[in-house]
C-alpha cells in the first residue's frame, strides 16, 4: 500500500491543494547560492494541513560539505521532517552524491535523509546503491508505486499533472510514514486537556498555540491576534469552523452539538497543537 504526496518548488503556488495528500516535498536550496523564495510559505501550507514535510536540495558541482551547511541553514527542518538530496546534475559524481548524504546524516542525525534521482542516474551513474535512509526514484513511465527498479524504494515520483509533480510513499498509512520520518519518536503535541478546560477567559500558552493552528488550517475567524493566549469568541468561532471542516473532510456525519464548542478529543488530536 502507498500514501500520496507531491513535490513543489518556486514554480508552484504557496496555496497548493492538499486534498488526499499525506506528504509534501519542498525545494529549499540549490548549490550554495539559491534559496527557493516560496520555501517557507510552502512548508507552512504543508504543516498547516498536517502533512509530513520534506525539504530537498538540488546539488551542483562544488563543495558538498558547504552545500550541506547551506541547505540546513535555509531549510531549518523541524521534528519529523525528511531531508533529501536532489541528484540531477551530471557534473555531480556518484562519489560526491555519497559524500553529501553521509555529511548530511552526520550533521542532522535526528532526520531521515533520502536520495532523489531519476531512473537513468540510478541505473547508469550510481555505483554504490547508497541512498541514505531511502530512495526517492523518479520514473514517470511506470504506474504509481511500481517504479522499474529492483532496489527497494521509499518514494516514487510517477507523474506531473497540472504543473505539479505527484508522488507516492511506500507506507501502509500516513501514520506509518510519520512514524518512520520521526524515527519512531512522534512529534510532541498537546494532549487533550478535557472538555471542562475550555472556559472563556482562560489564559494559557496552549490557547495561543491553538490559535496559531486554527489559522494555519484555514479556520481563521479571529478579529485580531491581540490576547491570543486567552480563550474568547474568536477561538469559539474558529474551532467550530475546524470541527465543520474535519467533519466534512472525514465524512463523520456529525450534526448539532457535535459541531459546537467546546472541542472534543478527536478534533483536538487531529488539530495537532504543538506541545508548549
Amino acid at each position: 500500500m502507498t500514501v500520496s504526496g507531491i513535490d513543489v518548488a518556486s514554480y508552484q503556488s504557496t496555496d497548493y491543494s492538499t486534498a488526499g495528500l499525506s506528504f509534501v516535498m519542498v525545494k529549499a536550496t540549490e548549490g550554495s547560492s539559491y534559496v527557493n523564495p516560496r520555501h517557507a510559505a510552502q512548508v507552512a501550507t504543508g504543516r498547516g494541513h498536517g502533512l509530513v514535510v520534506g525539504h530537498y536540495h538540488f546539488a551542483r558541482p562544488g563543495s558538498m560539505t558547504a552545500q550541506v551547511t547551506y541547505f540546513l541553514q535555509h531549510a531549518a527542518p523541524g521534528t519529523g521532517d525528511v531531508l533529501a538530496l536532489d541528484w540531477e546534475d551530471a557534473g555531480v559524481s556518484g562519489a560526491e552524491k555519497d559524500e553529501f548524504i553521509k555529511h548530511l546524516q552526520a550533521a542532522s542525525p535526528a532526520h531521515r535523509v533520502v536520495l532523489y534521482c531519476n531512473r537513468d542516474f540510478w541505473l547508469n551513474r550510481d555505483r554504490t546503491s547508497f541512498c541514505g535512509d531511502g530512495l526517492w526514484i523518479a520514473d514517470p513511465n511506470a504506474p504509481a508505486g511500481h517504479p522499474q527498479i529492483t532496489h527497494p524504494w521509499t518514494f516514487h515520483q510517477y507523474s506531473e499533472t497540472g504543473g505539479v509533480d505527484h508522488d507516492v510513499a511506500n507506507f501502509a498509512s500516513a501514520a506509518a510514514l510519520r512514524t518512520w520520518a520521526s524515527k519512531g519518536h512522534a512529534p510532541a503535541y498537546e494532549p487533550f486537556p478535557g472538555v471542562a478546560w475550555f472556559t472563556v477567559g482562560r489564559r494559557s500558552p496552549i490557547v495561543a498555540a491553538m490559535h496559531d493552528r486554527l489559522v494555519a488550517v484555514g479556520c481563521n475567524h479571529y478579529q485580531s491576534s491581540a490576547n491570543k493566549d486567552v480563550i474568547g469568541s474568536g477561538d469559539i468561532a474558529s474551532y467550530e469552523a475546524w470541527q465543520r471542516k474535519y467533519n466534512a473532510e472525514h465524512h463523520k456525519g456529525w450534526t448539532g452539538a457535535a459541531l459546537k464548542w467546546p472541542p472534543g478529543k478527536e478534533t483536538w488530536d487531529a488539530l495537532r497543537v504543538p506541545n508548549v
